[in-house]
């Protein structure tokens, strides 16, 4: 427990009457900025006397007084913090030592003057102690006021009248305040049964009232508590953390909780703790005194502990409010605040988040080095059924087993040969035990010794490849030599891009992190593990594909990530040159090299244009050339989006990458020729006819007939059925709609028949907007007899088909709509509104026209920011410029989107004239500029 007297200097009484405390070091202001403890004591003085002469109650004068005070005290301490925005100890000092001085005082003037007692008896002290947070001196700015009062027996009516007094003057501070009333006995007991209590105990801290009672608490809790527990508490702490981990998710979670998440502030604080529960160590140095951290490892602890109590800080300041939670808005602030700037063709944000993924590393590593000092200590004997029958691995020469983790028997002989820094991982993975932290910690020192010498070493080269293919689970080799630096000292171009973030909402790792997820998901397929989920994978694997290209490809398929060149043209540049280093032959590294270089070619083209167009699929199996390449990049994809996130891989995509694959396995096997407008023609007219087999000659002959050949194309026979029966019989006046779920693309497919006229595909984009529809893909086609047939995918917010019981509403309310009972454009300006939280991200505006990759449509592609209402907004400028939409392919990366429109004129022709795709892409970004205006509102 802190004392008056160790850590409090008593000051002179005419500048501190109240007796309040001189804080336990600097603060980021001068004192009295912070609080005039002679200026306020004498005026709650004055107040006292006021309120004795006049009978006027002294609280409401009291709580005015202090009420000014602390925000005079918290604009004092925000102004210091923001000019010095790194100094977090100042900073959470001033807070704790404010919040000692308005307690103080309120304590101050409950025994004083509103319930005074000259002499107490024995059963009438009260000691004023502080727990837990508080109690440690680390108060943020809108930390809760943790408050024991202790009592030597039961509590008695003056102990009653002063709590209670001065319970409701904090409260009219607007402080939250938790507290307990306890006698020593209570403290004990209680402490006995809740670690919590215990935890909050063990950082107590003397505030105000009767000394000799808060010292038997001390020293009570000491002998009768802490003494011979350790293990039962560490064992308590570490379950604690882990179901912890488990609500708050990874350590690169993009919006991480810098409180209670992975490598956040809680795991640093139950560190200490331990350290003091076991060690009794009293301030963070302690840890370097007792030997429990190297003076590197205390430097490193210092850091991550500064900075992540300056982001905290600064959350709570920005939120006004005990936020935890780095959200995508508030990490633009805080970065701003910490003066982080724009550099290197990144955002400033990105720097700062980089900075903080590593800090929480740093914590996940110091986290482990004083576990295992504890657990030598601590550590419970195993039971005697598993000392007796385990099966203990059969080590190699140099290595040992404690505690059931691969450790190193002799750290010299281990370090003359500094390829043992990666067998010691390969070790690890040939014995499935986990490396004994101290083990790691060897590793960490000595990284110096994996130089350029080293990297051209065979052995070396032969290890290295052989944590990627040779035991099954190359991911948690990979995880831990990325931890412990080796991954950025083998491959010294990996290093840029360790935490490094990426400031959006569709990636939900870092990249590195991502890149690790995206060879877990490989590892995955080859066990055998997602054949149900990935069937074409898995089959392309079980048929056998070249490993090691494949394997490299995917760790260095991001590694150009941060510049201002695209990153897959660096990185292809990177791998010619890293490729060769990790021993892969010339054949190899080129193919390596084309992976990188077109590791999203296949993406790109299943998501952002149209695959039912035969020019679409013959580019694509141009650029890839052979089936083997087709096999490798269509592993890599899968592997790739499945490692941007745990929902980002869907049926949607699956549906497109399996049509795209099969059809260009199709053209490289048979020919360009295979895939032709009228053999896909007479293909699906054949379909249809065996489908309406029951349907008169006559009906059949005039179906297949009415439309043009893109309609063949680009919809399945299950829509070509569809259609036939909604437009048979249909009358000029009316609408038809049918919903239905497609499984298979994960998908609710809309399908619409109705006399076409101009902008009936805008106001088809905006009746589905409307009702809140997600459009994933979308084809128009206009039959020779003038009917629109319309087919949208659509999904809910959740990125889900529509449930069953909801079509039936969803089409009414499409149906009001399209009648004009409803008009889009004057209902859409409530609902196409952008989230607070998302207003951070800024997605640059491009708009590409391409005459090239389709035979008879030009391709408008606009990469821009996402919101409700843009599709409607874009579709409906199109169709005022009199431009038909025959598709309209949209592809959602977070919160930019790629909407891609095969479109013609109004005479059946291309857009060449520059002149007028210059007047449409003006349009365009008036009407986008508008509807964002609108959507920030």
């Amino acid at each position: 427990m802190t004392q008056p007297q160790q850590a409090l200097v008593a000051s002179d009484s005419d500048q501190n009457p109240m007796n309040l405390p001189d804080p336990m070091a600097d603060l980021v202001c001068p004192l009295d900025e912070i609080f005039d403890r002679a200026a306020i004591g004498a005026a709650l003085a004055q107040a006292a006397e006021d309120s004795s002469s006049s009978g006027d109650p002294l609280r409401p004068a009291v709580v005015a007084i202090l009420l000014e005070a602390r925000k005079r005290g918290n604009v004092a301490i925000e102004a210091g913090f923001l000019a010095n925005p790194f100094d977090a100890m100042a900073m959470k000092l001033s807070y704790t030592w404010l919040t000692d001085c308005l307690v103080g005082a309120a304590f101050h003037v409950a025994t004083k003057w509103l319930h005074p007692l000259p002499n107490p008896t024995e059963g009438e002290r009260i000691a004023l102690l502080a727990v837990g947070g508080y109690g440690r001196g680390e108060m943020a700015p809108q930390s809760d006021v943790d408050l024991l009062f202790l009592t030597p027996y039961k509590i008695t009516a003056w102990a009653e009248s002063v709590i209670e007094s001065m319970l409701y003057i904090l409260w009219d501070l607007r402080l939250k305040v938790g507290h307990a009333s306890r006698t020593v006995k209570d403290c004990l007991r209680l402490g006995g049964e809740d670690y919590t209590i215990r935890t909050a105990l063990l950082e107590h801290r003397y505030l105000q009232g009767h000394v000799p009672l808060a010292d038997e608490l001390s020293t009570r809790l000491e002998n009768d508590l802490f003494k011979g527990s350790e293990r039962e508490f560490i064992e308590a702490k570490l379950e604690e953390r882990d179901n912890r981990h488990k609500k708050q998710g990874e350590r690169y979670v993009v919006e991480p909780n810098v409180k209670e998440g992975k490598g956040g502030l809680r795991d640093l604080q139950s560190m200490f703790w331990i350290a003091k529960y076991v060690y009794h160590v009293q301030s963070s140095t302690d840890l370097l005194d007792l030997g429990l951290l190297r003076e590197d490892e205390y430097e490193r602890f210092a850091q991550a502990n500064n900075f992540l109590w300056a982001v905290r800080g600064h959350i709570h300041i920005l939120a006004k409010r005990p936020v935890e939670q780095l959200t995508f808005d508030m990490q633009v602030e805080v970065a701003e605040r910490l003066h982080y700037t724009d550099k290197g063709g990144r955002r400033a944000v990105e720097h700062f988040m980089q900075d903080y993924f590593r800090h929480a590393t740093s914590v996940g590593d110091l986290t482990r080095i004083l576990l295992t000092k504890l657990e030598a200590d601590h550590a419970k004997a195993a039971p005697l059924y598993e000392r007796l029958f385990r099966r203990r691995p059969r080590m190699k020469a140099g290595y040992k087993v404690i505690n059931n983790r691969l450790a190193i028997a002799d750290e010299e002989v281990f370090l003359a040969d500094k390829v043992n820094l990666l067998r010691l991982f390969e070790e690890g993975l040939r014995t499935g035990l986990l490396i004994h932290p101290d083990a790691m910690r060897l590793v960490t020192a000595n990284l110096h010794l994996i130089d350029a010498e080293m990297r051209k070493n065979k052995e070396v080269r032969r290890i290295f490849l052989d944590l990627l293919l040779k035991h099954g689970n190359p991911e948690r080799a990979l995880r831990r030599m990325n931890e412990l630096g080796v991954l950025s000292a083998f491959i010294p171009e990996f290093e840029p891009i360790v935490a490094m973030m990426q400031f959006n909402m569709y990636h939900a790792y870092t990249v590195d992190e991502h890149t690790i997820q995206v060879i877990s998901n490989y590892a995955q397929i080859e066990r055998e593990e997602l054949q149900v989920e990935l069937p074409l994978s898995s089959s392309i694997i079980k048929d056998g594909v070249n490993r090691k290209v494949l394997m490299v490809a995917m760790l260095l398929h991001d590694i150009g990530k941060g510049r201002d060149i695209d990153h897959s043209i660096l990185g292809a540049q990177i791998a010619r040159k890293v490729a060769p280093n990790l021993g892969l032959n010339k054949a190899d590294c080129d193919t390596v090299e084309w992976l990188v270089r077109y590791h999203l070619l296949m993406s790109d083209t299943a998501q952002k244009r149209d695959i039912a167009d035969p020019r679409t699929v013959r580019d694509f199996a141009k650029a890839v050339s052979t089936v083997d390449r087709l096999n490798l990049l269509t592993v890599l994809t899968v592997c790739d989006i499945r490692g941007v996130g745990p929902d980002t891989w869907n049926n949607w995509k699956a549906a497109l990458v399996r049509s795209l694959y099969n059809q260009t396995e199709r053209v490289l096997k048979n020919g360009m020729e295979a895939l032709t407008r009228e053999n896909r023609g007479t293909e699906a007219k054949k379909k249809l006819r065996a489908e309406l087999s029951d349907w008169p000659a006559k009906d059949l002959k005039k179906e297949t007939g009415r439309h043009y050949d893109p309609y063949w194309q680009g919809l399945h026979i299950t829509a070509h059925t569809v259609f036939a029966e909604m437009l048979r019989g249909i009358d000029d006046d009316e609408i038809r709609i049918d919903l239905h779920p497609d499984e298979d693309r994960a998908a609710t497919r809309a399908c619409f028949a109705m006399a076409d006229h101009p902008g009936i595909f805008s106001r088809m984009c905006g009746a589905l907007a409307l009702v809140g529809a997600n459009i994933v893909d979308a084809r128009t086609f206009t039959s020779k007899d003038g009917y629109a047939t319309a087919a949208f995918w659509i999904q809910d917010v959740e990125g889900k088909p529509y449930e069953a019981n909801r079509l039936k509403r969803l089409t009414q309310m499409i149906e009001k709509t399209l009648k004009g009972e409803v008009i889009a454009g004057e209902a859409m300006r409530s609902r196409d509104v952008i989230k607070k939280r998302e207003r951070a991200f800024k997605v640059p505006t491009t708009i590409t026209f391409d005459n090239e990759g389709s035979e008879i449509y030009t391709i408008i592609q606009v990469d821009t920011r996402d919101r409700p209402g843009l599709l409607f907004d874009l579709t409906r400028t199109l169709a005022n410029n009199n431009v038909y939409i025959a598709s309209a392919v949209i592809a959602t990366y977070g919160e930019q989107v790629v909407d891609s429109f095969y479109v013609k004129d109004m005479f059946g022709l291309k857009f060449h004239s520059q002149s007028k795709q210059q007047m449409l892409e003006r349009k365009l970004r008036e009407a986008l500029e508008k509807g964002t205006e609108r959507a920030n509102s």
